[in-house]
């Protein structure tokens, strides 16, 4: 009986223990608001069947630095091969002191401790969020009271597709950084339904096939196929890997850092993740495979190697062409060669002969590198950038040449060959007159001929400059004189702007003139120009070209039909076009065009005169940012005198100018900041406005404006920051009162204040 009684005890006993651990699954299933990772303590969260886990982890190449993220967590998989398949916010990193939290209002949040602040967040405090949990395809996501998505990591992706995770239309995967630079790749789901992979935003070097449906979806099978779907969730297209259908526990598709998108399938026997399908055969066909290390050479081994066919210079393959060579210039013959520009990426492509294409670029001073294909038709494509890549193989009909200066040698080898003597002949007189005649004829002769080619070469030359200026769609700067410049725009009647004038081409296409009306060097102003010339970004005016003659200096740059923010600020009918969504999508554009200037260039470039006057609007009251670079041109690697932090503040200024419609920032910015201190910030917004204002824009683009402000420039922040607060992506603390151009505030104007900091 004691035996019995013992033996049910320790039945219940096992049953107790048994249900609680069934309770702590389900219980470790739900991540609970409040829930913190941090990486001091190397904690992660869990999807149920532990194929997935969330967690911070570090790159090799950056030991100190961490980012927050979901890797394969299974058993089968060896830890080195666990690899990441979602980041929060994509090329964030934080400090070794940082965490990440399901906050209480029901947001995730990234706080840097090197920062202060927060760096990423889902942005759902006000959306009845209730737990989270990673569930077993890998997906992270926020659920309510109803157990409903309110948010999820699939519909954010980073690099990475998982089988069931789809990729909708205007959605992207970018491509992992090499360094500390935001990658150029891009996989994007365009509006017709073609999935791209692009380098930059509008260099496409792979697309899947056309269809006529629209609002398609990209998706990854878990049987090992991607697919592009109509809503009925039917196939429309297809590509399958190498074991579609096998039976494989782990897939996931990644646009890698070499540009190519790639399909993995775990390899048991191997224990390594295998390549099963690959958009881009021949990795040397990716755009700017090789970058600024050579050429792309595809190898019989089936990798792609690069090589240097120029001169390397600091690590760099560069095409080194100076336009003022003493001995004239040659063409080298690259046969089976294909090369193309990377900075900028447009070439100018003309129809032509192998021939003609050699001497166009022989006879254009700015042309580095000339591609000649026939593949249906011939083309010519132009390159006037020293930053060339390619790829070459012996199966390429592409020819490409590339100018060098010539060495004396090149020129006339016959120089270093003496003539054998030869004996002095008796004095003939009338030879001597016969070959006084004949010399006096030829002479006459070639005279003439010289004569005619320099005729027919200056007829050629302007034949060439109306083709420039005719060509809306030429790639390369236009080079105008004065008197041309006073032609196209009606000596300067038509003024749009401040020293800005509106100006025709023969082919009717309208330009802006910019006066720059200061004295600048010619070297320098023309090293400045193709520099400047080379930045593309859709936020910053297109300069197409310039005139440098005597002590002009004109910039030509396309034309923005509604003129220019000061225009618009100082004009109380005009301002109302200025609605408080129109405003905060200029001061959007502005950060983005300076923040490219920045950090998104070759070189860092400061605009160094950021003010109403130089930002354009288009027909559609888009913003564009103008006259970059030239408010001090010194032919230096920034073009001007300043630096980011005056940009910052130039860009704070912009910011007070939209919000309050005033241009005087004398005191302005003391007063904004003492009604923002005492809550009442919605005293300084412009009363022009129309249709309201959101406060809580209002209150991020006011703090940013006055961190822009810190007389302590190191305080400010960088303009990519700028970009992610104005647009609600990272929230900031409210800014100490200490302003480059303000009294300091009294005691007594701070009384009272009691804004709180959000992290």
């Amino acid at each position: 009986m004691l035996e019995r009684e013992e033996r049910l005890l320790r039945l219940q006993i096992l049953l107790c223990v048994f249900i609680g651990f069934l309770l702590h699954l389900v219980v470790a299933a739900e991540i609970p608001l409040g829930s913190k990772l941090s990486v001091a303590d190397n904690e992660f969260w869990f999807s149920d069947n532990g194929d997935f886990a969330l967690g911070f982890f570090s790159n090799s190449d950056q030991p100190n630095q961490f980012r927050v993220g979901i890797h394969f967590n299974s058993k089968s998989i060896p830890l080195n091969q666990q690899t990441v398949v979602w980041v929060a916010g994509a090329d964030v990193t934080v400090g070794n002191m940082s965490y990440f939290q399901l906050t209480q209002e029901g947001k995730l949040v990234l706080f840097n401790s090197n920062e202060g602040f927060s760096v990423w967040t889902s942005k759902t405090g006000n959306r009845s969020v209730v737990s989270a949990a990673l569930h077993d395809k890998g997906n992270l996501v926020l659920l309510d009271k109803e157990q409903n998505i309110v948010w999820q990591s699939f519909d954010t992706p980073s690099d990475t597709l998982l089988p069931g995770q789809s990729l909708s239309v205007y959605q992207m995967l970018r491509a992992a950084s090499k360094n500390s630079i935001s990658s150029y790749y891009s996989l994007y789901m365009n509006a017709s339904g073609e999935l791209q992979l692009r380098w930059e935003s509008h260099v496409i070097y792979w697309t899947s096939e056309s269809h006529s449906s629209s609002n398609l979806s990209a998706f990854l099978t878990t049987s090992g196929a991607l697919q592009l779907q109509d809503q009925s969730l039917k196939p429309v297209w297809s590509v399958f890997g190498e074991d579609y259908n096998d039976t494989v526990n782990y897939r996931f598709l990644r646009l890698d850092v070499d540009g190519n998108l790639r399909l993995y399938s775990w390899m048991d026997t191997l224990q390594s993740w295998r390549s099963v399908w690959q958009a881009v055969e021949n990795q040397c066909k990716v755009f700017a495979t090789c970058g600024q290390h050579g050429v792309c050479v595809f190898t019989a081994s089936g990798s792609a190697e690069c090589r240097c066919p120029f001169e390397v210079t600091e690590n760099k393959c560069m095409v080194i062409y100076e336009q003022d060579c003493e001995a004239g210039s040659t063409m080298l013959t690259y046969e089976h060669t294909f090369l193309y520009g990377i900075y900028p990426p447009d070439d100018s492509v003309i129809i032509s002969t192998l021939q003609q294409c050699q001497h166009m670029c022989m006879n254009d001073p700015r042309c580095t590198v000339a591609t000649f294909s026939n593949n249906g038709s011939a083309q010519c494509s132009i390159k006037k950038t020293e930053y060339v890549t390619g790829y070459a193989d012996p199966s390429l009909s592409s020819i490409s040449f590339v100018k060098r200066c010539s060495g004396p040698l090149a020129v006339n080898p016959s120089l270093l060959k003496s003539p054998p003597p030869k004996e002095t002949p008796m004095l003939c007189v009338p030879c001597l007159i016969g070959a006084a005649t004949g010399t006096f004829f030829i002479f006459a002769v070639l005279q003439l001929g010289i004569g005619l080619c320099i005729y027919r070469r200056k007829i050629s030359t302007r034949k060439k400059v109306s083709l420039a200026l005719t060509c809306a769609n030429s790639n390369g700067l236009i080079a105008l004189s004065f008197s041309e410049i006073k032609s196209l725009t009606g000596d300067f009647k038509n003024q749009i702007g401040p020293k800005m004038f509106k100006g025709v081409l023969p082919n009717n296409h309208l330009v802006a003139v910019k006066d720059l009306n200061a004295s600048i060097e010619e070297r320098k102003f023309r090293s400045a120009v193709l520099k400047i010339g080379n930045i593309h970004h859709k936020h910053l005016l297109k300069l197409e070209g310039y005139c440098c003659e005597f002590n002009h200096r004109f910039l030509v740059y396309e034309y923005a039909r509604n003129g220019s923010v000061d225009k618009y600020i100082d004009d109380s009918t005009l301002c109302k076009r200025l609605t408080w969504r129109k405003r905060i999508e200029i001061c959007s554009c502005v950060a983005r065009a300076i923040s490219y200037l920045h950090a998104g260039c070759r070189e860092f470039v400061s605009h160094g005169n950021m003010k109403c006057e130089n930002v354009i609007l288009g027909e559609n009251l888009e913003a564009k940012v103008t006259e970059f670079g030239f408010a001090r041109v010194d032919g230096e690697a920034s073009y001007c005198g300043f630096s980011a932090e005056k940009d910052v503040e130039d860009f704070g200024k912009l910011v007070l100018t939209l919000v309050t419609g005033c241009r005087d920032h004398g005191q302005l910015c003391e007063w904004v900041y003492k009604e923002w201190i005492e809550g009442q910030a919605d005293n300084v917004v412009d009363k022009r406005i129309d249709g309201g204002v959101d406060l809580e824009e209002l209150e991020r683009v006011l703090r940013i404006s006055f961190w822009c402000f810190q007389r302590d420039e190191r305080r400010r922040p960088s303009m990519a920051e700028v970009v992610r607060v104005v647009e609600g992506t990272l929230n900031v603390d409210p800014p100490p009162p200490s302003f480059t151009f303000q009294r300091p505030l009294q005691e007594d104007d701070l009384q009272g204040s009691g804004s709180e900091s959000e992290l």
